[in-house]
C-alpha cells in the first residue's frame, strides 16, 4: 500500500466517522409529538444549527413551531421557523449572552400545554453563557480561559460554569415552569452524562457552589474577585443552587442522548472493514493527557509490529477527550499535540500512519480539525530545521504541522462528539 493511499484511507475514515455523528440522521426519530399548545425550540452548541434544520424538516407543517438556537460563528444553516444566532466559542461573548437572555425570557412564557424542545450539543456552555448578576462577561471569560488552560477536565470546567451562569445545570428547564421539556442531546463528553454536556441546561445538577470553589483551588486559579465572592456566598446558602436530582421542577423533563462517540467510532470501523482492513476500537473514552495517550498507543503499535503473525493492515481507533495543560502561549489543540507526541514516540517506524481530529472541525482554537502523520514526519520536520521535542514541550504542535503541510482543515462540520483518532498499520 502506498503512502498516499494510506493517508487517503485515514481521511475518508474521518469523513465516515463524521457521517456517523450527523444530527440530521438522528434527530427525526427522537422528535416528540406536538403538544396541545405551542412548541418552543431553544438550545445551543456547535451542532445547534444542524439540529434545528433537522427539526424543521421533520416537524408537521400544521403544528406551531418557533424558537432560537445559538451556534459558533460560521456554523449556521438556513432555517425558516427557528432563528439561528452565531456567537463566540470557546470564550463567551455578548452575542451569546444576549441570546441566552432571550431564551430565559422565552422559556418563562411557557404554560402547562406547551413544549420546550431543547437542542443541546457540545460548546453550549460558552455559547449560552449568561453570567449571573454581579459577574461581568469579562470576569466569566477570564475564569473560563484559566480553566481551559489548566488541564481541568470538561466536567470540572462545567461545574464552575454551572454556578456562574443562568441557564446551565438544569436552570433552563426550571425556567420553563409547568411546560413539558424534551431535550435532544449530542454528546461530546466521556460517559455521555447529560449533566456535563453543554453544562446540562435541562438536567439535575449534583454539584454545588462548594465543589466549584474546590476546583478553582485545586488548579490554583485565582479568578476575578466577583467570581470567588459569588461562589462563597452561594456556598454559604445565600443563593438558590442549581436544581438537584429529584427536584420537582424537573418532573416533566426528559433528556435523550441521540449521538455520541460510540456511534462515530462504529461508523469508522465499518468503513475500514469494508475496505478489507481489520479495525480495533481501543477506547471510546480516553481522558488522559494527549502525551500520555500517545505514549500508550505507541507501545501498542510497537507490540503489533513485533508480532510475526499479527494481522495487517489494521486500524486502531479511539475517541474521548484528552487534555493539555498549557500557559496558552503555544499553538495547537489536543489532537495535534497527540500526533506530535506519537511521532516522537514512534521514531520513524515504517508502515505506520495516523490521523487525529476533533469532530467539530476545530482542534483547540486554530482553523484545523487536526493533522496527519506518517513514517517520514519526524525526518521531514528535522530537515526543515524544526525541533519536534521542543515544539512539544512548548505545546506548539500547530506550527510543526503547518510547516509540514500536514494540517487537516475541514471547516465547520456542524456536529460534535469529541475526538477521532486512527492509527493505520500497513
Amino acid at each position: 500500500m502506498q503512502a498516499s493511499h494510506a493517508r487517503e484511507l485515514l481521511i475518508n475514515s474521518f469523513h465516515a466517522a463524521l457521517a456517523g455523528a450527523d444530527p440530521l440522521r438522528f434527530v427525526p426519530s427522537y422528535l416528540p409529538a406536538p403538544p396541545a399548545g405551542r412548541t418552543l425550540v431553544l438550545g445551543g452548541g456547535k451542532a445547534a444549527a444542524s439540529m434545528a434544520f433537522a427539526v424543521e424538516n421533520h416537524w408537521p407543517d400544521n403544528a406551531p413551531l418557533q424558537g432560537l438556537v445559538v451556534t459558533r460563528y460560521q456554523h449556521s444553516l438556513p432555517t425558516q421557523r427557528i432563528l439561528v444566532i452565531e456567537a463566540s466559542h470557546p470564550l463567551p461573548d455578548g452575542h451569546g449572552a444576549e441570546t441566552a437572555q432571550r431564551m430565559l425570557a422565552e422559556a418563562t412564557s411557557l404554560t402547562a400545554d406547551d413544549l420546550l424542545l431543547a437542542l443541546i450539543s457540545g460548546g453550549g456552555s460558552s455559547l449560552m453563557a449568561l453570567p449571573v448578576a454581579g459577574i461581568s462577561l469579562q470576569a466569566l471569560r477570564g475564569v473560563t480561559r484559566a480553566l481551559v488552560n489548566s488541564g481541568a477536565t470538561i466536567q470540572e470546567i462545567n461545574i464552575v460554569r454551572k454556578h456562574l451562569t443562568q441557564l446551565a445545570g438544569g436552570q433552563l428547564a426550571r425556567a420553563a415552569g409547568a411546560a413539558r421539556v424534551h431535550a435532544l442531546i449530542l454528546s461530546d463528553v466521556v460517559g455521555d452524562d447529560p449533566t456535563h454536556i453543554a453544562s446540562g441546561p435541562c438536567c439535575a445538577d449534583p454539584s454545588t457552589f462548594a465543589d466549584a470553589l474546590a476546583i478553582l483551588d485545586r488548579f490554583h486559579i485565582e479568578p476575578d474577585v466577583t467570581v470567588r465572592t459569588h461562589l462563597q456566598r452561594g456556598a454559604s446558602g445565600e443563593f438558590e443552587d442549581t436544581p438537584k436530582p429529584g427536584d420537582a421542577c424537573l418532573a416533566r423533563t426528559e433528556n435523550h442522548v441521540i449521538g455520541n462517540a460510540s456511534r462515530m467510532l462504529a461508523a469508522a470501523k465499518d468503513y475500514f472493514q469494508a475496505h478489507g482492513i481489520t479495525a480495533i476500537i481501543l477506547n471510546e473514552a480516553e481522558t488522559q493527557s494527549s502525551q500520555q495517550v500517545a505514549q500508550t498507543h505507541a507501545r501498542q503499535v510497537q507490540k503489533i509490529l513485533a508480532e510475526d503473525n499479527a494481522r495487517r493492515p489494521v486500524a486502531l481507533l479511539s475517541g474521548g477527550e484528552t487534555t493539555v495543560a498549557t500557559d496558552g502561549s503555544g499553538r495547537g489543540g489536543r489532537n495535534a499535540e497527540y500526533l506530535l507526541a506519537l511521532t516522537i514516540e514512534l521514531r520513524g517506524l515504517e508502515n505506520v500512519y495516523a490521523l487525529a481530529a476533533d469532530t467539530d472541525g476545530i482542534d483547540g482554537t486554530e482553523n484545523n480539525a487536526g493533522a496527519q502523520i506518517g513514517p517520514d514526519t519526524l525526518s521531514r520536520a528535522q530537515e526543515l530545521g524544526l525541533d519536534p521535542v521542543k515544539l512539544l514541550a512548548d505545546h506548539d504542535s500547530y506550527s510543526c504541522f503547518e510547516a509540514l503541510d500536514d494540517l487537516l482543515v475541514t471547516g465547520p462540520t456542524r456536529t460534535n462528539v469529541n475526538d477521532y483518532r486512527a492509527i493505520l498499520i500497513i
